[in-house]
This record gives structure tokens, sequence and C-alpha cells, in this order.
């Protein structure tokens, strides 16, 4: 009779030149059970990628070799790992600069590790459900059936037009993840009309007073100001994890 193989644990590779916000991210993470993997520079995170693979990656911009930026671009060279980048840095051209060259999400200091763990959790689920190819994904009461392309709320069947089925499919493929107006522009109207943003905000208008209970209060659709929407996943949204949460009520990181 063969022995069970042990659960693997998820891996992390946490990138700062601090050791004091190391050892806060190691913490949290290794109380939520993944096992964690550090780098002090840009040289060094590309290296633990290379040589040990890890199932996330956290990601500092102010490294003391390359800027953080840099290791994102070589990294998304070869490596469709979900990345999150962390910054003191909270202009909205430099997030959505990020996300164009491949983060999946930018959280800004002081945050939260509650906050950081969802987001974490999120994009890692993206992924595997990109890989699996999985066919049907929940928000809530909104169920997307990729397949069929057909979307339900409270199991009754909406009616959406092709555009806003393809608006809805791509968030839902990123769902967690803010995705940049440009590349949602992009993936349904074309590249002509990269600038063209008040297209996005009519149909997301008329996607919210489809899906949302109370439109003006979106719960499902939500709004990154000045960077682009997300779809929020449960762990993600408002009531999951509200302004400032923390997770423990105290423990937040706030070294620059």
């Amino acid at each position: 009779m063969s022995t069970p193989m042990p659960d693997v644990p998820p891996s992390v590779l946490v990138v700062d030149d601090e050791i004091q916000i190391r050892r806060f991210l190691r913490t949290g993470f290794e109380l939520d059970g993944f096992a964690v993997q550090e780098a002090e520079t840009g040289a060094e995170a590309l290296r633990a990628a290379t040589l040990r693979p890890s199932d996330l990656v956290i990601l500092d911009l102010g490294l003391p070799d390359v800027d953080g930026a840099e290791v994102l671009e070589r990294l998304r060279a070869w490596s469709g790992v979900p990345l999150i980048v962390l910054s003191v840095r909270g202009s909205e051209a430099e997030k959505v600069r990020l996300l164009e060259l491949g983060a999946d999400d930018y959280v800004v200091k002081p945050f939260g590790m509650a906050e950081l763990l969802a987001r974490a959790h999120s994009a890692m689920r993206r992924q595997l459900r990109t890989a699996r190819g999985e066919p049907v994904v929940r928000f809530g009461p909104l169920a997307i059936d990729f397949t069929a392309r057909a979307v339900f709320l409270n199991e009754t069947r909406l009616t959406l037009t092709p555009k806003e089925y393809r608006l809805l499919q791509i968030l839902a493929q990123h769902s967690g993840n803010v995705v940049t107006h440009q590349f949602l522009l992009r993936e349904v109207w074309g590249n002509e009309h990269v600038d063209d943003t008040h297209y996005l905000r009519i149909f997301v208008r008329k996607l919210r007073r489809k899906i949302e209970a109370d439109p003006t209060q979106p719960r499902i659709l939500l709004t990154e100001l000045g960077v682009g929407y997300r779809l929020a996943s449960n762990e993600t949204s408002p009531a999951a994890t509200p302004a400032g949460a923390t997770g423990n009520g105290s423990t937040r990181i706030t070294t620059q």
C-alpha cells in the first residue's frame, strides 16, 4: 500500500531590499501556508525565479541594483508567474505602466497583510483557471459560462450585447485583478480606440445596471480610478476586504 504524498505548499518569492519588510511578508505568507524564498536585489530575484520557480512573486520597485519595473519586464519575457508589485509610488500613470508591462496587480504602501493575501490568492486562482480552461466562473450571484457564452444572475440568464459580453469576459478572465482602460479598449474595440475611454464608461454603466443589485454602489464590477476596472472575487470585494483592513486589526506595513 503506497503512502500518500503530502500536499506541497504554494511558494512565493519576496523581492525587497528592506529586511524588515521581508520579515513582515515572510511571517504573513508562512502563516497562510506558503513556502517563502527571499531576494534582496533584482539580480537575486531573476536568479531565484530561474533556478527555483515560485507560484507567486511579490516585487518591490525600489531595488538597489535595478528598478523593479526592469525585473518585471525581464521576467515577463519568459514567465507568466502571478506577480504583484509593491511600491510607495501611487500615481495612476505608474500603475498603468506596470500593469501594461505584465504585473497582475499593484499594492501601494502602506498596506495590510489581509489585502495582499487576498490579491495574491486571486492572482493565483486566475492563472489556475486559465491553465485548466474552466468553463464557468462565479462571482457571488453572477456566473459566466465561457463555453455557452452565457451570463447568469441568480440563475436567470441575462441578455447582453456582444460587446457587453466581451467586456465582461475579459474582466472575468482577470477576476480580482485590475485591467487597464487601454487593454480593455484594445481587446473590445481595437487599437484605433485605445483613447476612447468614454466607450468604457458607457458600457460599464450598462453592465452594472444588469449585474449589480445597486448600480450606484457596485459590488462586482469595481472601478480603479484613473487605471481601469476590476471584477471582484469574493476575497477582494469591498465586503471581504474593507478599506484599511489588515486581517488582525493592527498589522500594517508602512516602511518606505
